[in-house]
């Protein structure tokens, strides 16, 4: 008796049609998908928009830099930035270690 259900089970089963290959790839395939739009794209937008930021350094900007100084602009080179941090304080910074250029502090914020 067990027997006769056991060979129905096993042609039940290999009757049975499996879903083609490319179907076990497709989560794989929509998980990259949804890693890159929702991380790397915006990762990369927001390196493009800091390196136009410190590429555009020019005398007499504000910059903020890696470690949490404020310093004005006095000179830029091609790979070096020269900041004033305070009187007679100048100090030689890479340009990739610039965090962010501060607006005038004259502006109002955009929420007023």
């Amino acid at each position: 008796m067990s027997s006769s259900i056991l060979s129905v089970l096993t042609a039940a089963a290999a009757a049975g049609d499996a879903p083609p290959a490319w179907m076990q790839f497709l989560p794989l395939v929509a998980m990259i998908a949804i890693f890159w739009f929702l991380i790397i794209r915006p990762q990369m937008r927001r390196q493009k928009e800091h390196q136009a930021k410190v590429s555009g350094l020019k005398k007499g900007d504000q910059v903020l830099t890696g470690g949490g100084l404020l310093a004005k602009v006095v000179k830029v080179d091609e790979h070096y930035a020269e900041l004033e941090l305070g009187p007679n304080m100048r100090v030689k910074a890479l340009k990739s270690t610039i965090a962010d250029v501060v607006p005038p502090a004259g502006t109002a914020p955009a929420n007023d």
